[in-house]
């Protein structure tokens, strides 16, 4: 016991005499630095940013505050907007099909078939926004127009876009539960009508590619469970058979392209 008790007593003062060596080697380069005369840097302005809230002086003040409040209220609904007035329901309604007609749970993944859906989105929707980065921003950014009509040419190619994709039967559905009257033209169609209206058309759309993307891989499932019924398999999941199968078919067909193109010409 003396003689553990000897040893253990060596290699702490070992250990603590390595800890104090460690310590000034590595306060030793601070304290250097810290003493050595600073050399004359050239000193970078660092922008600051300051928000106070005070009572408006004029009106033009109030103007920009309701316009600041405007902006932030559009950017909350951001999310709605891209959902509902943007391609993006479709194609992510038809990635969803399409792993569900396959067989798979999680594969790919939802992050991987939302971010797809989100690329292919802006990469569909481009031609919009660029019309109205062209018309709308710019010449308002420049002075040359005002907010009203502004706000006229922004939302005029998004009408146009959804006016394209959406079907008479779900538009004239929804003029008759807003109880307006039967619009001549498109332009005596509110927009607050024509966005379930386009929305309805992109479920009727997406649900109809879907059950296209279904019918191959359900003539897979019924010839594999036919062979597994007339083989005397019957405790044996189809399932589990027709996966690799369909799998292979999906790779050998290059389905994903196949798929994205005919989203993407669906919007043209």
């Amino acid at each position: 016991m003396r003689i553990f008790r000897i040893m253990r007593a060596k290699v702490l003062s070992y250990f603590f005499t390595f800890l104090a060596v460690l310590s000034v080697e590595l306060l030793l380069p601070c304290t250097v630095l810290a003493a050595a005369p600073t050399p004359n840097l050239p000193t970078l302005p660092i922008p600051a940013i300051n928000m106070a809230v005070g009572s408006a002086q004029n009106a033009q003040d109030v103007v920009q505050t309701l316009q600041i409040v405007a902006l932030i209220t559009v950017l909350s609904m951001a999310p709605a907007i891209l959902l509902m007035l943007t391609s993006f329901t479709r194609i992510l309604v038809v990635m969803g099909f399409v792993r569900s007609a396959i067989g798979l749970q999680q594969t790919p993944p939802n992050q991987v078939l939302t971010s797809l859906a989100l690329f292919l989105t802006i990469f569909t929707m481009t031609p919009v926004w660029t019309q109205i980065y062209d018309q709308a921003l710019v010449p308002y950014m420049q002075g040359s127009i005002q907010t009203p009509a502004a706000w006229e040419r922004t939302v005029e190619p998004v009408r146009e876009f959804m006016f394209r994709q959406t079907r008479e039967r779900e538009l004239s559905l929804m003029v008759r539960l807003s109880g307006d009257p039967q619009p001549a033209n498109q332009s005596e169609v509110r927009t607050i009508v024509l966005i379930p209206a386009y929305v309805l058309s992109e479920l009727k759309t997406a649900f109809q590619m879907g059950v296209v993307i279904y019918i191959p891989f359900i003539v897979i499932d019924m010839i594999v469970a036919s062979i597994l019924m007339s083989m005397g398999m019957m405790m044996l999941p189809p399932s589990m058979i027709s996966l690799p199968f369909k799998i292979l078919l999906f790779v050998m067909a290059d389905g994903w392209s196949l798929i994205i193109a005919s989203l993407v010409t669906s919007f043209n």
